[in-house]
């Protein structure tokens, strides 16, 4: 994959941490290409588990434009991603991880018992969060703000007591819209109730919308929360945009 290090580079960062003391960590994995065979990702799954990871994020390979990789695809010096491959090795990821004792509680993260990401969990349920220092992001609910990515840019601009950051108002759709994209890829799930506090009576249009992934067996409902089913993870992209204000 071009990439700079190699499978026993990684395994041995992994072991140097857990020497030094590190119990809490996490892996990332990536499926979905040609290069990786079914027995491969098995092997891959295999190496989390032996090695006692406690929290893997994993993800599909997609290519994105103006990349060394797109560039190969389009010269036909690799093969194009395969959508069928990415399916099928996303399914054995879950069923690996539940046999194994880990949680899926968002679609692309996995956890031993109580082991949930606090950082990323935060931006899935809306939490608020201050960022700090160059390139840094910040969250308040109805707007966000990022701050400037140049280092020196950043130290002259607190030296005359200003904040070097540039903020972006969200309407009420836009946060109606990442709302339904975040919390349908979650276990907790899409609550009702919130999108109505978001935008009142929103839930009822939002249901109408839903009706046909319900008919489909994609999505469910508990009470006020919608969530999506184990098939309807594979079609989250198209759930969420769909729904979508």
């Amino acid at each position: 994959m071009n990439r700079a290090h190699r499978s026993r580079d990684a395994e041995a960062a992994v072991k140097r941490v857990q020497d030094a003391g590190f119990e809490n960590i996490t892996a990332d994995l990536i499926y979905g290409y040609p290069l990786l065979t079914d027995t491969k990702w098995k092997h891959n799954l295999q190496q989390i588990f032996e090695m006692a990871i406690p929290h893997v994020s994993a993800y599909s390979m997609t290519v994105e434009p103006q990349t060394a990789l797109a560039s190969f695809i389009k010269k036909k010096l690799y093969a194009p991603m395969n959508e069928a491959q990415s399916a099928e090795q996303f399914l054995e990821l879950v069923h690996q991880m539940q046999s194994h004792g880990y949680e899926q509680y968002e679609i692309s993260n996995y956890c031993t018992p109580g082991n949930y990401s606090r950082h990323n969990s935060n931006y899935w349920k809306g939490v608020k969060y201050l960022g700090i220092g160059p390139s840094a992001h910040s969250f308040n609910g109805i707007s966000r703000q990022w701050n400037v990515a140049n280092n020196s840019k950043y130290t002259q601009a607190l030296a005359n007591n200003t904040i070097p950051a540039e903020q972006e108002e969200l309407s009420e759709k836009d946060r109606l819209n990442e709302y339904i994209m975040t919390s349908l890829r979650t276990v907790w799930g899409m609550d009702l109730h919130k999108i109505d506090s978001i935008s009142k009576g929103a839930s009822e249009e939002l249901a109408k919308g839903a009706e046909e992934f319900f008919d489909k067996g994609w999505i469910s409902q508990k009470d006020n929360i919608i969530t999506l089913t184990e098939t309807g993870k594979l079609y989250a992209d198209k759930i969420a945009s769909d729904l979508f204000f």
